[in-house]
């Protein structure tokens, strides 16, 4: 019976996969790790259960073929997925949302210790330029002709380009962090606050008087 729930941007994520190639389900999931998990994380299980919905409601087919000598699920997408994720891209994006544990952890420091504040910060920079150092390795494999869907580089770079500036952002912002922290006695009441750059925009100058006759 097909799921009466409407699709969400997992579903078009996985479809805009399958609108690339058909998937085994490992390959499939493998392939999410390697890209989008970058700017759209969710747990494997979620995957495997989306792709199967995604089956139910005729937005792909899944057969069983041999390999190895073990038996796989292959999905591709239907044209009726194609219409509908063709649909989803002509409509305009919803939010961008930061979704983060450690910034969780930093928004509630003044119940802990400045020490443990200053490790998650540590962390999250640290995190960061892992992240960053797994997308050098990707852009060498490119460079050396050897990453796949080299049709596709225009478009995948363009995508990883914000990614890759929310990262500088985040290293960047985790030394200033960790600085200002530095100053402090503990985290919480008392800590003069440091404002980002650019929260409170320069105030407009002020009008030059108009030149006279006399003038």
């Amino acid at each position: 019976m097909p799921d009466t729930r409407p699709l969400t941007a997992t579903s078009f994520a996985i479809l805009g996969l399958l609108a690339v190639r058909p998937w085994p389900t490992y390959e499939l999931a493998k392939q999410i790790s390697r890209s989008l998990s970058h700017f759209w994380p969710r747990a494997e299980s979620n995957l495997y259960a989306e792709a199967k919905r995604l089956v139910t409601d005729g937005y792909a087919a899944a057969r069983q073929e041999q390999c190895g000598g073990r038996r796989r699920t292959v999905y591709r997408i239907t044209p009726q997925g194609r219409k509908a994720l063709r649909a989803w891209l002509e409509a305009p994006g919803g939010d961008t949302r930061l979704e983060s544990e450690p910034l969780l952890k930093v928004f509630f420091a003044d119940q802990g210790s400045k020490a443990d504040l200053l490790d998650t910060l540590r962390a999250m920079g640290a995190v960061a330029e892992a992240q960053q150092a797994l997308l050098r390795d990707m852009a060498e494999e490119y460079r050396a002709g050897h990453g796949p869907f080299p049709e596709r580089l225009a478009i995948s770079v363009l995508a990883m380009g914000l990614v890759w500036e929310q990262l500088e952002a985040t290293i960047a912002w985790s030394r200033r962090a960790i600085e200002t922290v530095g100053k402090w006695q503990k985290p919480g009441p008392g800590e003069e606050p440091v404002w980002a750059e650019g929260v409170f925009p320069a105030a407009a100058a002020s009008p030059k008087p108009a030149k006279t006759d006399a003038e």
